[in-house]
């Protein structure tokens, strides 16, 4: 059976985030994933998870200024000390909240004459996070966004994640699939996901163009849902997308892949 997650982030946003909780679960949903929950305590998280029965599966060390066009915190060489920071903020939350995975978003580079330094810096925070979460029993992942929505992302593809991968090779690592993301990347998430389900932790979904809810742009998602049901990912799928008019009338996929 597959298992979803509503993202806290981008659904259930016509409430405030400590209200989305009681809104999932009202839909359906048995877990949820947060990108980034640290407006609210972990405490609270907790008590509302606790209170709606939900499971928190996944949420993101800070990006700093990323969403707001920066180039964010992991990759960024004279950024390594507040990195270190927000992995300690993230294990805090982690200890209480118990998730099955943290992601961290490599970010962007805007001068390329320093990318190969942006990198390899993104590769030694990246095995400082393993080693904090680790110890916790949390895997870590990482994921590849598209050039188009963010042309200076420093990880783009599936090739990139791989490589990374198998540089580092801590049985901890994990990647975070979004399938949006490598379909804008005009790669094919289905022989991805034939091949390399073994090498995914957490796998997230919106529909292609648009990131809008199932059924608005031109993924198959009965293929790509049963690729999934038949392959070894064994994880939860993350629904991340921006509803068209609003998340409850976007949900009518839900009750079909249930």
């Amino acid at each position: 059976m597959l298992r979803f997650t509503a993202n806290l982030s981008l659904l259930f946003t016509e409430v405030p985030l400590n209200k989305r909780f009681q809104a999932a679960k009202e839909q359906g949903f048995k877990a949820v994933e947060i990108q980034f929950p640290y407006e609210l305590s972990a405490s609270l998280i907790h008590q509302e998870l606790n209170k709606q029965q939900l499971k928190l599966v996944l949420f993101n060390v800070d990006a700093d200024d990323l969403l707001q066009g920066g180039e964010g915190l992991a990759a960024v060489p004279e950024k390594q000390q507040q990195f270190k920071e927000a992995v300690a903020k993230t294990a805090a939350y982690a200890k209480i909240l118990r998730p099955e995975v943290i992601n961290i978003l490599p970010g962007c580079c805007f001068d390329k004459t320093r990318l190969a330094l942006y990198q390899q810096t993104f590769k030694q925070n990246l095995r400082y996070a393993i080693d904090v979460f680790s110890t916790l029993g949390i895997k870590t992942v990482f994921e590849a966004i598209n050039t188009v929505d963010m042309p200076d992302f420093i990880i783009h593809s599936s090739e990139q994640m791989l490589a990374i991968m198998a540089e580092i090779n801590h049985p901890e690592l994990l990647m975070q699939y979004d399938i949006y993301h490598m379909l804008m990347m005009q790669e094919n998430p289905i022989d991805f996901i034939q091949c390399h389900a073994d090498k995914i932790g957490h796998i997230q979904f919106a529909d292609c163009p648009g990131r809008h809810q199932p059924g608005t742009g031109v993924i198959d998602f009965n293929k790509l849902f049963s690729t999934i049901k038949d392959s070894s990912y064994k994880g939860w799928l993350g629904a991340e997308y921006l509803p068209l008019e609003n998340t409850t009338t976007s949900l009518g996929w839900l009750k079909e892949y249930q």
